[in-house]
């Protein structure tokens, strides 16, 4: 064979477990194949990041890591992280206060690229109002305050403990009680489970600085969360957006994580500069990782033009095309590799990167048989 075909298996167990079903069975028609496992895909890319110039001999790539039936992937956003960290010193509580936790839960998290533009809640921005409008009207003190986790996924719970004066005491439930009835409306379609609880904790001993806690509530309410700019080739496609992913603290700083992701390289460093721009504000110590680079579509490609016309005829139906508002290890791979022929597909996964993911069952068949056939006809 005049082309090698290589298998990738992204961050899908399924994908993993397809190609070594493939390896282990002498049956199946194909050409000369490499397999490719990497590690890291959710947490940096830093397996495919790792991968060498030199290792591989092929021109094509089926990439396992869609989730969609009946779906060619073809392009993807690049990506970059943007951490805070922001200095805090600590105040000792006052007397004749009360203590409460404040939590937002119940949201659907999901993944910060291909859900970013569904409405969905941010728990750490829900937060983030509550407690801005509690210390502007009822002078809150913040002991501690935390939400989200993964870098790639949009928050789904946040919670602080803060302490009110006893005669503010009711204003502040009040408070709490008009932004579970407003945010409860906003979300009303997209997080019919949203929560908005007040539960009382123990007093704490030590709160945060009062400047720390103004600069802090005011930076997370200002921001930037979702989509910033939509593409102006493909309907319906982001280009830009940034995510607010996750507030945590330890017994010296408060630690910000954030992810910016476009399909336009400038795009995707201007939009980290933003979000640095508003830390640099409040004097945060701001950093960017490394990155990593998009996919740039190809809607000429010979193994695309091979997988639609295979799908067209086990299925009877046109397949979609299109490119995807997340990082897939394509475009590192394509930027070692700017040769290699890609698409990249997988059966229908639901809830990714949330406690809810699942996999429709009756498509992993049909992913099965796809790519046998795309394998045959690659010969």
């Amino acid at each position: 064979m005049a082309h090698r075909r290589r298998h990738h298996a992204g961050c899908r167990g399924i994908g993993v477990a397809a190609i070594l079903a493939i390896l282990d069975d002498d049956t199946i028609e194909h050409g000369p194949l490499e397999a490719l496992f990497t590690v890291d895909e959710e947490t940096g890319l830093t397996g495919a990041g790792g991968l060498s110039t030199e290792w591989l001999k092929s021109d094509i790539l089926l990439n396992f890591d869609d989730e969609d039936e009946g779906e060619f992937c073809i392009g993807c956003a690049g990506g970059i992280d943007t951490t805070v960290a922001i200095d805090y010193t600590t105040r000792y509580c006052p007397a004749g206060e009360v203590a409460y936790r404040v939590k937002v839960s119940g949201l659907k998290g999901g993944h910060s690229g291909d859900d970013i533009n569904k409405g969905l809640g941010n728990a750490n921005k829900l937060l983030a109002r509550i407690l801005w409008n509690a210390t502007e009207q009822c002078k809150i003190g913040l002991a501690r305050i935390d939400g989200g986790n993964l870098r790639n996924a949009i928050a789904r719970e946040a919670w602080a403990d803060i302490v009110v004066a006893k005669d503010l005491d009711g204003d502040f439930k009040r408070l709490v009680d008009e932004f579970r009835e407003h945010l409860t409306f906003e979300f009303r379609s997209t997080e019919p489970d949203l929560k908005v609880e007040l539960l009382p904790i123990d007093m704490p001993q030590l709160l945060i600085d009062r400047d720390t806690q103004y600069n802090l509530l005011n930076v997370l309410l200002a921001c930037a969360h979702g989509v910033l700019a939509m593409s102006r080739e493909i309907p319906n496609f982001v280009e830009t957006s940034t995510n607010l992913a996750s507030v945590k603290m330890d017994d010296r700083q408060i630690h910000i994580a954030t992810s910016q992701r476009s399909s336009v390289e400038s795009a995707k460093h201007a939009a980290a500069q933003k979000i640095e721009a508003t830390f640099r504000m409040i004097g945060a110590h701001v950093s960017h990782g490394d990155g990593y680079p998009g996919w740039t579509p190809n809607p000429s490609s010979r193994v695309l033009k091979v997988g639609v016309d295979t799908y067209k005829a086990l299925y009877g139906k046109e397949p979609i095309v299109r490119a995807i508002h997340a990082g897939l290890e394509c475009g590192l791979i394509g930027e070692k590799y700017p040769k290699m022929d890609m698409i990249s597909y997988g059966p229908t996964l639901r809830g990714v990167h949330s406690p809810d993911e699942r996999i429709e069952i009756k498509t992993v068949q049909m992913f099965w048989d796809l790519t046998l056939q795309i394998l045959k006809n690659l010969k």
